[in-house]
């Protein structure tokens, strides 16, 4: 089942309704959700102009229109939950996040919000990381820069969870028809590194305190629940110290590299690489894998 027809069968379930009501979902609503493919592809481009590895990275896969209808609502999470400029490495690239953008739009997307749930102040990081300006920029009134409404998270039940067992998840992702994830690769002083499956952090509500005691197998558990359609991992210059936040430029290593797929857990394998890790050493990667969130086996992944 794709991923939005599975979250339909949540909101038949009365999740649209509004919050303040836990919703548990019926094991075989869980039976639903979408697998990942024995072999999943990822697309790998690299170069100088950040717009076209994109572009490239997305038509490998084949083309934005494989995961946008016409008509449909997208959402667009970046990490841009930090006050830093974007050569620090904190946030993804403004002109990766743009560049999604107008490949939604070109592929008729009805309405493309761009937010996130910041851990700095949200204006300051909207505006000081790029991202903001850089979808105003496109200045088409179908794509616009949300910020988050603490009163739309949903209290959910995640029943296959092993740690994580409810909590509140952002309503208008929930809903959207398709979601799209751009993390940022780079070092993280918890999880040791943050890329697809940690960028979720920024899709959930509640006392986020709390997730961090446990905090690799509570990654793990609300991927379950949030599965975007796409991940388009930013490597275009990585965090290698003082992360996630950092704030100092000898700490940023420029790499010039695009990953694009829909197997989160492939490309955070993959990504490990880029800091002379391997997927093992990453305790939610392991965990994202056990529960059938997808491949860590560089050896079963396909790189275009």
């Amino acid at each position: 089942m794709h991923r939005r027809d599975f979250l339909k069968q949540m909101a038949a379930l009365g999740l649209v309704a509004g919050a303040g009501r836990l919703l548990v979902l019926p094991e075989e609503v869980w039976a639903m959700a979408p697998d990942q493919t024995p072999q999943p592809v990822v697309a790998k481009a690299q170069g100088t102009n950040y717009a076209h590895l994109v572009g490239d990275t997305v038509q490998a896969l084949g083309g934005m229109k494989k995961f946008v209808n016409p008509g449909e609502v997208v959402v667009v999470k970046p990490n841009m939950a930090w006050d830093r400029a974007p050569e620090l490495a904190a946030n993804a690239h403004p002109v990766v996040v743009r560049q999604v953008v107008e490949l939604c739009l070109e592929a008729g997307a009805k309405r493309v919000k761009v937010l996130d749930h910041t851990c700095h102040d949200a204006r300051k990081s909207y505006q000081n990381s790029g991202i903001k300006a850089a979808v105003e920029d496109i200045k088409d009134p179908r794509a616009v820069v949300e910020f988050v409404d603490e009163r739309r998270f949903v209290e959910l039940a995640v029943e296959r969870a092993k740690a994580l067992k409810k909590w509140y998840f952002y309503k208008d992702i929930l809903e959207a028809d398709c979601f799209i994830n751009i993390p940022v690769a780079k070092q993280h002083s918890e999880s040791r590194l943050t890329m697809c499956l940690k960028n979720m952090m920024g899709a959930i509500g509640g006392w986020r305190g709390r997730i961090h005691v446990g905090l690799n197998q509570n990654i793990a558990d609300m991927n379950l629940v949030l599965r975007p359609d796409l991940h388009v991992l930013d490597a275009t210059r990585i965090l290698l110290r003082n992360g996630p936040s950092g704030g100092r430029l000898e700490d940023v290593e420029v790499r010039n590299l695009v990953f694009a797929g829909t197997d989160p857990v492939a490309l955070d394998s993959l990504g490990t690489k880029l800091f002379g890790l391997k997927p093992t050493d990453i305790g939610h990667i392991v965990k994202a894998h056990e529960l059938g969130r997808g491949e860590m086996d560089l050896n079963k992944i396909k790189v275009i």
